[in-house]
């Protein structure tokens, strides 16, 4: 079960998710939201993975501003959307490395290293993810359709000119039907991730849409792709993720 915790860091503590798997750990892994917070799809990204033998944390990055959750409705409403907008770009490049380095050290005080720690993140969380993919700490990353591919957001350069900087294996998983990341920035970022030192490798669903693993939006929701996706995801931790000791 999903328990609550505070991670410090230097802007004060981080609320999170928390799950422990049965057993000794095959390692852990950070997830990193949606635009929306710590949602409860979030939440069961962190239960999956605890069910899978992995300890599972989920950082809530807006703690700057509360950590609010929003309803996934919001992006209907155009005067509630701006809600959204505001909070998400609150956050700062210097944040974004602030919040990856606390949760990176709060696992490493649970014993995990660098090598036995993944990161699997959702829409902005993805791009964090592929951010988070060109510090050192990291044995793993997972992409699910994070933005920023061709213009950047935090203050961060586009996942493009991010993408040959990634020091560690890193998936990329992106729907053709996303209208907010066209198939052609995919491919250029399929290209630019190839010039890597780690392994890289990007996956697309014909018939998936932005948002196609939350079973919260119906309406984006692509069960064949999530199944996919999800399996990938964990086969990528399994093969690449290593408990010391």
């Amino acid at each position: 079960m999903t328990s609550l915790i505070e991670i410090p860091t230097a802007d004060g503590t981080m609320p999170a998710f928390s799950c422990h798997p049965e057993g000794e750990p095959k390692g852990a892994v950070i997830v990193i939201q949606e635009a929306f917070g710590l949602t409860e799809h979030i939440g069961s990204i962190a239960d999956r993975l605890a069910e899978a033998g992995y300890r599972a944390i989920a950082p809530a990055l807006f703690h700057r501003v509360g950590s609010p959750v929003l309803d996934y409705d919001i992006i209907n409403d155009a005067e509630r959307v701006t809600e959204l907008f505001a909070i998400f770009e609150s956050l700062t490049a210097e944040d974004l490395a602030t919040d990856v380095d606390a949760s990176l050290a709060f696992l490493e005080g649970e014993g995990f290293s660098a090598s036995s720690i993944g990161m699997v993140g959702f829409c902005m969380g993805g791009a964090v993810t592929l951010f988070a993919s060109t510090r050192p700490g990291l044995g793993a990353g997972v992409t699910f359709y994070g933005g920023g591919v061709a213009n950047g957001r935090f203050g961060l350069p586009p996942l493009i000119e991010q993408a040959p900087s990634v020091k560690n294996p890193w998936l990329g998983l992106y729907g053709d039907l996303d209208a907010s990341i066209p198939v052609d920035d995919v491919e250029k970022l399929r290209a630019a991730a190839s010039l890597a030192a780690a392994p890289t490798e990007i996956v697309r669903y014909a018939d998936a849409d932005h948002g196609f693993n939350c079973d919260g939006r119906p309406n984006v929701f692509n069960a064949e792709a999530a199944a996919d996706a999800w399996a990938r995801t964990l086969a990528f931790f399994n093969a690449h993720l290593r408990r010391e000791g």
